[in-house]
């Protein structure tokens, strides 16, 4: 294929996007501002540093929920809002080709959801591929997934992890559980609420998260956060311990591994084998909780190898199949449908 191919992997939390011989083009958040319900005035980072900041009449939110499409006209326009960013020179946008990573475990009608996007999208592409995220996140880690060796990938994102079987080029068996790194950061905002009487805001959440959260009891630590005080209504500073974070966490962690132990009884002897010699890979944002590998292998008695640049595992992933002929096959192709029908 010559021209423009893009690989686009639409995260909840992230969009990025891929050109052949161009790398990553685009890492930006997957939100969306718009003013009075119509006029879009804001998108990715911009629209991020709008969060929880802005007025009544500007709604900012995810168009991606759960790994899928739940808002698709506002999509739509982050989509061409993003394209036109990154080829501002050119009046009419067009690709060759865009592959689209998509969550395994997910009906076809929500899988279908992303091809029809693009189609309708202005990259004007000719030919539209579907390749399952699993697929990609094991390309980008360096993972051969066409050969008969089985490989065990788990990706904890922002809204779902993850967890996949894969051999010869396709998904033996995979597990999509609503719990990632939002999650967290929701139960965290309600520990704090519920013993610090503060309220605070995800983007503090978030912080604490990436601070104090460890996945074993560890050495106590502390930060100083500010929020509302939930008595008075006066904002207030207060200290935070990592116990507390530990507790609020440690009950979805548990969730995680008992996803990946179900993918374990489920898997055939012959890969279990692979799996033993090879260990589990762990991508996506969260895997960088403190002692989450030494969690995982407590519990499964495996090896865990937490990935270098385990936020961009999925679209590297997607680049390697772009510029590699023989990979590029691993991707399918779907027929497009009305979106309005």
């Amino acid at each position: 294929m010559t021209g423009k191919i893009y690989g686009i992997d639409f995260g909840t939390s992230t969009i990025k996007i891929y050109q052949k011989n161009g790398g990553i083009i685009l890492d930006e958040k997957n939100m969306i501002a718009v003013a009075n319900r119509k006029q879009v005035i804001a998108a990715g980072n911009e629209a991020f540093e709008m969060y929880e900041k802005a007025p009544a009449n500007i709604r900012v939110s995810y168009p991606v929920k759960n790994g899928v499409i739940a808002d698709l006209a506002n999509m739509l326009e982050l989509l061409n809002y993003m394209i036109r960013k990154i080829d501002r020179k050119s009046r009419k946008l067009s690709a060759a080709a865009v592959i689209v990573a998509t969550p395994s475990d997910i009906t076809e009608v929500e899988k279908r959801a992303f091809f029809d996007l693009v189609a309708s999208s202005n990259i004007k592409a000719k030919i539209i591929k579907i390749v399952e995220k699993p697929i990609a996140d094991a390309i980008g880690i360096g993972l051969d997934v066409t050969n008969a060796k089985g490989v065990m990938v788990v990706n904890i994102g922002a809204d779902t992890t993850e967890v996949s079987i894969m051999s010869l080029g396709g998904i033996v068996i995979s597990k999509l559980v609503p719990v990632g790194g939002n999650r967290l950061d929701e139960s965290i905002k309600n520990y704090v609420k519920k013993n610090y009487n503060l309220i605070i805001g995800d983007k503090t959440a978030e912080n604490i998260k990436k601070e104090l959260a460890s996945a074993l009891p560890a050495e106590e630590r502390s930060m100083k956060v500010y929020g509302r005080n939930v008595v008075t209504g006066l904002p207030t500073e207060v200290e935070i311990s990592s116990d507390y974070v530990y507790e609020s966490i440690t009950e979805y962690l548990y969730t995680i591994v008992d996803a990946i132990r179900i993918i374990l009884e489920r898997t055939p002897p012959e890969i279990s084998s692979d799996i033993i010699d090879s260990g589990i890979y762990v991508t996506g944002g969260s895997s960088s909780i403190s002692e989450l590998d030494q969690l995982i292998a407590k519990e499964t008695g495996l090896k865990i190898n937490v990935c270098k640049d385990a936020t961009d595992t999925v679209v590297n992933g997607l680049g390697k199949m772009i510029e590699d002929k023989k990979l590029i096959s691993l991707a399918c192709s779907l027929k497009q449908t009305n979106l309005s029908g």
